[in-house]
């Protein structure tokens, strides 16, 4: 060997013996929970260690090549303790906590605002933004776990007012991604703060849809807080759950339920119940909403459903303390806040408002699964798909280069049609019954009412229907590009695409 060839370079001293086990699985979890909401955010996870002596540097831990600057983040201890002194926090303490308890508590307050206001000054003209997660204190240095997420997407949903918190000094959730952000940063710390500092993460990893449910849950304590409940007793997500679970004589629950103190100048009482139903009392509630129409609605103060009424006058939505849920089919609702969706549940697993459709998306799905890029086929396929997404009852469109040697084979469990192209008219009627409508990238039908087939891959998911649980097993068997397009009946549309990973674009 050359004596002028370079050596290795050295691998990097780790903080502690878990150190980069704990960040894979860490950027693993905020990969799947974040992907669930929106697959644009596309999180990365950094670990930065701050020095408690002043003398030694901080630096990134992980990944090596974090994107940060070490330089800022020097004195970021230093200027937590006087954040610690000096910032009053806009909550009572504890009557059970300790001196050492709160101690610790605004040590770490500090701390994590120092970081937050100098990642903050990082991002103000990137297309990222940062998020402090809580100080863990490991061998002399302070551990934060920081979340990276892409700044449009995450600017795009709608939130409540921040800086908001429980009685306890916990912050309040303004929005399902901030609510997300917590349960993430919790089982961050809950692993750090172990004897073996994130072993525990690997030994017992919790599921991204269980971290979904807390963030949904902890949303909801918003609300309750703002009507004067106490968050802890409310249970308000798990409520609107069971009721929008609830059949009434075999009909589907359908309406909107105003959450407000009773007397609200916005809301108007029709008649009321003269012994108001507890929310909890599930199936009386559910009885109850059969009255609801598009105008009128159960009006309930978080604790009972005290009367039927209706909105009225212009709501200040500074005020945050009208809301509305919105039961919109089967065991599917929504949280909304001046005319604002906050929240979309769908079989107990809460997601984010999505468009009914993302023209983009849908032109970049195309590209990816059938290299179609003509700018008149895009836009006649495009047209289709919009009039699917309108049909009231849902349905499924299958889009396959093989379509009519498809149509052949599944021909005794389907409708065959003459070769039609499609238009906004004839989607309407095709789509109008039960079952696929098979086409081919040129937009020509040549079957309706498709049940299709498909080898279960293990990939379903139990909480979403029979329509895209069939999609999904027919797209991942074929063995041709294939695109699905599942319109859900409360208004949400899918994009599956077939590739050897086959993954889904939510739209």
């Amino acid at each position: 060997m050359s004596s002028l060839a370079l050596a290795p370079a050295p691998a990097p001293t780790l903080l502690w013996p878990h150190q980069t086990r704990y960040h894979k699985a860490a950027q693993a979890l905020a990969q799947d929970l974040f992907d669930a909401l929106d697959d644009d955010l596309k999180p990365q996870v950094v670990l930065l260690a701050l020095p408690t002596d002043p003398t030694l540097p901080a630096r990134c831990l992980e990944p090596e090549d974090c994107g940060l600057p070490a330089a800022p983040f020097a004195d970021a201890v230093a200027r937590g303790r006087v954040f610690q002194r000096t910032t009053p926090r806009p909550y009572p303490e504890r009557d059970d906590a300790t001196p050492a308890m709160i101690r610790r508590k605004h040590e770490g307050l500090g701390v994590r605002d120092a970081v937050q206001e100098t990642l903050d000054a990082l991002d103000e003209h990137a297309t990222h933004q940062h998020f402090a997660g809580w100080p863990v204190e490991i061998r002399g240095h302070f551990v934060v776990t920081v979340l990276r997420l892409q700044r449009k997407p995450l600017r795009a949903y709608p939130s409540l007012r921040p800086h908001r918190f429980y009685t306890d000094g916990r912050p309040l959730a303004p929005s399902l991604l901030v609510a997300a952000m917590y349960r993430f940063n919790e089982e961050g710390v809950k692993a750090l703060s172990e004897a073996e500092p994130g072993a525990s993460i690997f030994i017992r990893p919790r599921e991204s849809e269980e971290l979904l449910r807390g963030a949904g849950k902890t949303l909801l304590d918003t609300p309750a807080q703002a009507l004067g409940l106490d968050p802890a007793t409310t249970k308000l997500f798990a409520t609107c759950n069971t009721i929008s679970s609830l059949r009434y004589e075999g009909a589907e629950g359908v309406g909107k339920m105003l959450l407000a103190r009773r007397g609200h100048p916005n809301v108007e009482e029709i008649f009321a119940l003269t012994c108001p139903t507890e929310l909890t009392d599930y199936r009386a509630v559910r009885k109850l909403l059969e009255m609801t129409t598009p105008d009128v609605h159960l009006l309930a103060d978080g604790d009972n459903v005290y009367a039927l009424g209706r909105q009225i006058g212009q709501y200040d939505a500074v005020r945050e303390d009208l809301f509305v849920v919105n039961f919109v089919t089967h065991y599917s609702w929504e949280l909304q806040h001046a005319g604002h969706v906050l929240l979309r549940s769908h079989y107990g697993l809460p997601g984010l408002p999505r468009t009914r459709l993302s023209r983009t998306s849908f032109r970049r799905a195309l590209k990816h699964t059938f290299g179609l890029t003509d700018a008149p086929k895009v836009e006649r396929l495009w047209d289709v798909v919009l009039e699917a997404s309108r049909q009231k009852h849902g349905t499924l469109l299958v889009i396959t280069t093989e379509a009519l040697a498809e149509a052949d084979r599944l021909k005794l469990q389907c409708t065959l049609i003459e070769p039609v192209p499609l238009t906004p008219l004839i989607t309407r009627l095709v789509t109008s019954i039960d079952g696929a409508v098979l086409l081919d990238p040129e937009g020509y039908c040549y079957s309706i009412g498709v049940i299709l087939d498909g080898r279960a891959s293990g990939r379903g998911d139990s909480t979403r229907g029979a329509r895209y649980n069939s999609a999904l097993r027919y797209v991942e068997s074929s063995d041709y590009p294939c695109l699905a397009v599942v319109v859900s009946e409360d208004g949400l549309v899918d994009v599956i695409t077939s590739e050897r990973e086959p993954k889904e674009i939510k739209l």
